[in-house]
């Protein structure tokens, strides 16, 4: 019988999430499992999971469900489900699609905490099991009964001592620190990461294949795990993420107790989108807005397997990266020049130290050239020691976040040379010492590896892969620190009574009232009225044909351009008014035509479920030739805008470039953050759209020449 909740004191999200909370717990930490479609022999499925409860002798109650046998390896049998004993808290369903829907129900009935189920044809499958999905799920859910999968390899719980996934695994002692949960979608990926853990002797305290997620899915378990509190870091392969906002507060609640997660998300490309969503079943999503919203939240996403393993190897060990940037120390000249050159091409930072630092080198390494990175030359040879003592003058400087030493492996005793003096300073330091050796698949001294395993101290075979996860650890140093450093939503604006495109007069007149600058002008239903206007304003002028249905003025010749006196705009006025042909106009708006500049977009829009994001980059060609364009989450601080402004691809453009000016950076950043704090007004605007955001010299602002506002 399901659990039972005062519906007058509790709403029903929360009545539902603590639950599914307790079915989850039940599910992963069981005392009593049934496994259906159970069988003697270890290459079945069914075998291949009693021979893994076996193996991790588990303590608890097993009941085994065969039609057609009495016992299997001395455990007897029952019949079906419906002859389960009340309260079994996890079921294996290894059973056919046919049989998934009926075997459930009797799971309910019986007060099962929760199922695995292997079966696949379900979703991924198309409408029939896509339906058949959705009744199993609102099945569970009724009954408050954790579903793990459909289409899922299953679970292994190191520290519980239960594996439920038809994979051969082996129990594993814990690590000297929390271990590596790993929670992935595809079953294949999940065995991946483990192995590649576990092969770097990382303890993996959990891992999950969650498959078509019908009900349980990767937001629950982050949950799950940070209450459990047995892990340390959290490997996320994530095909689709079905309730942004819901996953944001698991991500919220990771980092808060301090829990990194680095995340895989596939569908950067249209057909790696399409090709996610056949394996799953999945709903595309949109990957720029999914990334810009999980970073937000100091989640590090990484493009590539490999940069998944490398940073949760370094952050598994120093799950609490420092503010500064990289120091290198190497004994090989040409890996540090390929250092300087791979560096630049990722854009790692690596630390400026300090003239103190420098002399404190100096000293240690007479008659070299001092710099960073530093190559020791051949001092190594004669004494490992020095790698040690070079690590710990660069760990001392306070614009150092972590040191990488990737050097030539040597023969053995130069190896064995190399860890005795590294491993003692990474084990006392509090930022990431890791080593790179060189020499690809180049065997390595027994001695060095199982003294690098014992220490925990990360070790690369290759300085670009340890490079590149150091940029992903800084990623995620900088979203900590910025992690308060957000922009309020705006407040005491008014929206607008009626949904739709707003004419561009009234998307200016709201992005005056936000403090966004435009042109000077206004709007005339008259060439008289457009006359006092110039009066007014001066000249040179644009005239502007004014109406919702005209967001492509130019098309059809409503945009007249560099009138220079009275005459100009009584001629622009008539030929304006030809173009459009009596279309009927809200007017035409008389505006000063701007002072040249570097022409910038600025976009916003509110996607219905990660929330309001805002697009900044460069205009005109520009955008596409250079890709020039950053997605922002729409809460950004001014500070962080300025920082990622800076990073554009093409960002020389903003600086003083063939005779042009720098740029007002600041001015393109102010409008970011007033975009962004617009958007999450609660005021129903949809859409926002500067096109072209005209940016002057540095200090002298930025105008917004054309807007689009759309509202819901």
């Amino acid at each position: 019988m399901a659990l039972q909740y005062d519906a007058a004191t509790i709403d029903a999200p929360e009545r539902a999430e603590r639950h599914m909370g307790a079915a989850l717990s039940r599910l992963l930490r069981p005392r009593s499992i049934a496994i259906a479609g159970a069988s003697p022999d270890a290459k079945t499925m069914g075998g291949s999971v009693l021979a893994n409860v076996e193996r991790f002798a588990f303590g608890g109650d097993v009941h085994l469900i065969s039609p057609t046998r009495d016992e299997i390896n001395g455990r007897p049998c029952i019949k079906s489900a419906e002859e389960l004993p009340m309260g079994v808290d996890a079921a294996v369903l290894n059973v056919p699609r046919a049989a998934i829907l009926p075997m459930v129900e009797a799971c309910a009935r019986r007060d099962v905490g929760g199922l695995v189920v292997f079966a696949s044809g379900f979703a991924e499958a198309g409408e029939e099991g896509r339906r058949e999905q959705e009744r199993a799920a609102a099945i569970c859910r009724e009954a408050g009964m954790a579903l793990l999968g459909p289409n899922c390899l299953g679970y292994a719980n190191y520290r519980a001592n239960v594996a439920l996934t038809f994979e051969p695994v082996q129990p594993m002692p814990p690590g000297k620190r929390r271990g590596v949960a790993v929670i992935a979608q595809s079953g294949a990926t999940a065995s991946n990461i483990r192995a590649a853990m576990q092969g770097r002797g990382i303890s993996v305290s959990l891992s999950v294949a969650t498959g078509n997620e019908a009900v349980i899915d990767g937001s629950d378990l982050i949950d799950f795990i940070v209450s459990d509190g047995s892990a340390g870091a959290i490997a996320l392969y994530a095909e689709q993420i079905g309730d942004p906002q819901r996953f944001l507060a698991a991500a919220r609640k990771a980092r808060a107790a301090g829990i990194p997660i680095v995340m895989l998300h596939p569908g950067r490309s249209q057909r790696g989108m399409a090709a996610a969503a056949s394996h799953t079943g999945a709903m595309a999503g949109d990957y720029a807005l999914m990334r810009s919203a999980v970073e937000n939240e100091a989640v590090v996403a990484v493009d590539t397997m490999d940069e998944l393993f490398d940073t949760l190897a370094i952050l598994h060990r120093y799950p609490e990266p420092v503010p500064g940037d990289l120091a290198i120390v190497t004994n090989s000249g040409a890996i540090r020049g390929m250092c300087f050159d791979f560096a630049e091409d990722i854009g790692l930072p690596l630390a400026q130290v300090s003239d103190a630092t420098l002399a404190r080198l100096a000293e240690k390494l007479p008659g070299l050239e001092i710099d960073n990175p530093l190559d020791v030359g051949t001092t190594g040879f004669v004494s490992g020691a020095v790698y040690g003592e070079t690590s710990e003058i660069m760990l001392d400087d306070p614009a150092v976040s972590g040191v990488l030493l990737p050097m030539a492996s040597g023969a053995p005793p130069q190896q064995r040379s190399k860890s005795d003096a590294v491993i003692p300073v990474a084990l006392a330091s509090g930022k990431p010492v890791v080593m790179a050796l060189t020499g690809d698949e180049a065997p390595l001294d027994p001695d060095f590896l199982s003294a690098m395993r014992d220490s925990e101290t990360p070790l690369f075979r290759s300085p670009e892969r340890a490079m590149r996860a150091f940029a992903a650890v800084n990623r995620y140093a900088s979203a900590l620190r910025h992690v308060e450093d957000r922009t309020a939503p705006a407040s005491g604006l008014t929206g607008w009574a009626e949904a739709g495109v707003k004419p561009e007069y009234a998307g200016k007149d709201f992005l005056r009232r936000i403090g966004v600058r435009v042109p000077e002008g206004g709007l005339a239903g008259t060439v008289e009225e457009a006359l006092a206007i110039a009066r007014r304003i001066g000249f040179p002028l644009v005239l502007k044909a004014q109406a919702a249905a005209l967001s492509h003025k130019s098309d059809v010749g409503g945009v007249i351009l560099n009138l220079r006196d009275e005459a100009d705009l009584r001629a622009g006025w008539d030929r304006l008014m030809a173009n459009i042909g009596g279309a009927k106009l809200d007017g035409v708006l008389v505006e000063q035509m701007s002072a040249p500049g570097l022409e910038m977009i600025v976009g916003a829009r509110h996607h219905p479920h990660w929330g309001a994001s805002v697009l900044v980059g460069l205009g005109g060609v520009w955008i596409e030739a250079l890709d020039a364009a950053e997605l922002l989450p729409a809460d950004i601080s001014h500070a962080r805008a300025v920082e990622r402004i800076r990073g554009l691809r093409g960002a020389k453009l903003l600086g003083a470039f063939r005779g042009q000016p720098a740029r007002d950076v600041d001015a393109v950043a102010d409008v970011v953050v007033k975009v962004g704090a617009a958007m999450r007004a609660g005021i129903g605007i949809e859409e926002i759209d500067i096109n072209p955001l005209m940016v002057l010299a540095e200090g002298q602002g930025a105008v917004a020449l054309d807007a689009l506002i759309v509202t819901r």
